[in-house]
């Protein structure tokens, strides 16, 4: 159901703006809306840069100790739940966050200074290593540079060449009568050579350029050893400043939950400042208008009593112009099914919630199509495992476990009437359900799968609940008739329609129930015909009556789209039936290894049956439910409630978790 809203119309003195807001966050039951505008009163000047700018500065440094501490922890193969989000902190801890402004301020300056000592070890780091890259191949090399240097008439250079290019340059200098040359060793593909010659001559430079040689890049008395053993020590004192950066990183990693609370209060800070352009405001007071659930009216009330004697304000209905947010208030096993709705689209707070029924619907097709005892307690089992595990904060990966967990509990039935167990017949347990693989039943002297017209039924069954929905909507807004003509009518029609499906089936033996079908969706049809342009002038009549019988087309296809989950049960029993067939043979024919085969077949092949059914499952129920189910009732376009002070983006506020449930 969807709760019923009120406006919260509010004045108070300046000064007190920001008693208001807290008092306001505390109940976590108002969400501020725009102020009409009012005589004598003007928009409130926006605020919120500074803070913004201050909040982005925070969270800089709290990704720069998230992330140095992760990567610590990884390259350690260390666990720990520093990094965990939505840890729960008590209202008072988070409000007294207000007081920690110098020690945040300390922290991140503390941060930062690490951050830039990191990443000036990186670069300095990446300089010596690119140098060391170009000093390896000298490692060996004994003598000093700055032996090899020019005289008046002759040229000496030093540099590397590729050993596979070696023995052809040192052949060919050997023939150049003004060039000498010598190697010095090799080291890593690459050979040390030097090369002197003649500055008059200039076949050298030629052979050189031909054999890829590279100049030697290093000047001055050190020999090419020491000059490696320097670039690696300098490597080692880098990277050991840098693991001390990381050492002192790390044990900041135990302020991640304070920084991550103070960020989240900061950007409380921030929502109220930025609430200025929604504000009215006269030069000592100020105006606020808020969406408030009715049921919380007490406690809003209660809330801003406390705050000041000078806080005035009264709660009035919301107009019928205005469209109010939306809060969903189902019970606990309906309210996982909430994530699906909106999915869609939230409801508008001004229509019938479909949540319940809708999850009912969900919950039998995803059941069905999955059919199967044994996959049926591997959803319940997961589902119910990761729901637990994030039961302490509501999220859409808790609603979703609770979705399949449910689903599970369905598929269980199904597959017990079924009598199917990971695709398994067994033969104490008798099958209630027709084989969706082999059974046929005859309708109008065609055979079609008996499974298959089942599924039709149950869209039937659904469809039938949609128009009453339609009609309970319509009720609900005091359009009696509009209810009785453009739902129970259309209700009654697919009441007929299911009877006489019923009826034509030769197996059932009633077939009694085709002639009571037929006429009950003759006379409604007949009835939706002559009624559907009641609204209408002239010939707007006649064109909505022949809309309303070609709507009968529209509808034989709705129907028809229940089959799909026909194919989707049919495919995912025939695959499971196969993975156990082969893997039982393999089980049981008395080969080790083939048994070994036989059991990872099992797992594998379940495994990935159930991962690919469940993701086809999800997807078309829900088509079923969005185009066939909502199509007949549902408008949506809605905006969810939410209260000023509720979103958080690290912490789960417990205070605000217990107001939500009173």
């Amino acid at each position: 159901m969807i709760a019923e809203m009120e406006k919260l119309n509010l004045i108070a003195m300046s000064y007190d703006r920001d008693a208001v807001l807290n008092a306001l966050q505390k109940t976590n039951a108002a969400e501020v809306k725009l102020h009409t505008e009012r005589a004598q009163t003007q928009a409130l000047p926006s605020e919120g840069g500074e803070l913004r700018e201050y909040l982005a500065s925070l969270e800089s440094a709290l990704d720069a100790l998230t992330r140095e501490t992760e990567a610590y922890l990884k390259a350690r193969k260390l666990k720990s739940d520093v990094l965990s989000d939505g840890f729960e902190v008590s209202y008072g801890d988070f409000m007294a966050a207000r007081e920690k402004r110098a020690e945040a301020d300390a922290l991140v300056a503390q941060i930062n200074a690490l951050s830039e000592s990191r990443n000036a070890c990186k670069t300095e780091l990446a300089s010596v290593r690119r140098t060391i890259a170009a000093a390896e191949p000298y490692a060996r090399f004994g003598m000093r540079f700055s032996a090899f240097r020019e005289t008046a008439h002759t040229r000496a250079r030093l540099g590397i060449v590729p050993v596979a290019a070696k023995q052809a340059l040192t052949d060919a200098l050997a023939l150049v009568p003004t060039a000498a040359f010598a190697v010095y060793g090799e080291e890593n593909d690459w050979a040390v050579i030097a090369v002197f010659s003649h500055k008059s001559e200039s076949e050298t430079d030629g052979l050189l350029q031909e054999a890829g040689f590279v100049s030697c890049p290093f000047e001055g008395d050190r020999t090419g050893e020491e000059l490696y053993a320097d670039l690696k020590e300098k490597e080692r004192a880098i990277e050991e400043k840098d693991a001390a950066a990381c050492e002192r990183f790390f044990r900041f990693s135990e302020k991640i939950a304070f920084l991550k609370t103070y960020c989240d209060y900061v950007a409380f800070e921030l929502e109220k400042a930025e609430l200025s352009d929604k504000l009215r405001g006269t030069e000592r007071t100020f105006l606020l208008e808020a969406y408030v659930p009715k049921i919380a009216e007490e406690r809003v009330k209660e809330a801003l009593t406390e705050v000041s004697h000078a806080v005035y304000f009264e709660f009035s209905e919301v107009s019928e112009d205005e469209i109010p947010p939306t809060l969903m208030r189902n019970n606990p096993v309906a309210r996982n099914f909430e994530t699906i709705t909106n999915l869609y689209s939230p409801p508008n707070a001004r229509e019938l919630d479909p949540t319940s029924v809708m999850a009912f619907f969900y919950s039998v097709f995803l059941g069905f199509i999955m059919g199967d005892v044994g996959y049926g307690l591997l959803m319940t089992v997961g589902g119910g495992l990761v729901y637990y595990k994030n039961r302490a904060r509501d999220g859409g990966l808790k609603r979703l476990a609770g979705v399949f967990a449910i689903g599970g509990l369905f598929a269980i039935v199904w597959g017990l009437l079924f009598n199917s167990v990971f695709g398994i017949t067994l033969p104490f347990l008798k099958t209630v359900m027709p084989d969706a693989q082999k059974d046929m039943w005859t309708f109008i002297g065609i055979k079609i799968p008996s499974v298959l017209v089942i599924s039709l039924l149950i869209g039937i069954v659904q469809l039938f609940a949609g128009y009453c929905c339609r009609a309970a909507q319509d009720w609900r807004r005091k359009q009696v008739v509009d209810g009785i003509l453009d739902g129970v009518v259309w209700a009654v029609f697919s009441l007929g329609v299911g009877l006489a499906i019923v009826g034509f089936i030769e197996e059932a033996k009633v077939s009694f129930l085709a002639k009571i079908g037929g006429v009950t969706a003759g006379v409604a049809l007949a009835v939706a015909i002559l009624t559907a342009g009641r609204k209408e002038k002239l010939l707007g009549k006649f064109t909505k009556g022949f809309g309303a019988a070609y709507g009968v087309i529209n509808y034989a296809s709705d129907v028809l789209s229940y089959a799909r989950l026909y194919g989707l049960m049919l495919s995912g029993a025939v695959i499971a039936q196969i993975v156990s067939q082969y893997a039982v043979q393999f089980i049981t024919g008395g080969n080790v290894v083939f048994a070994i085969l036989g059991v990872v077949l099992m797992i594998v092949g379940h495994a990935f049956n159930l991962a690919i059914g469940l993701l086809g499952a999800y997807i078309h129920d829900a088509r079923l439910q969005y185009v066939e189910f909502y199509g007949r009732f549902y408008e949506g376009e809605g905006e969810l409630f939410s209260p000023l002070g509720s979103r958080h983006k690290y912490v789960y506020l417990a205070p605000c978790a217990d107001a939500e449930k009173k």
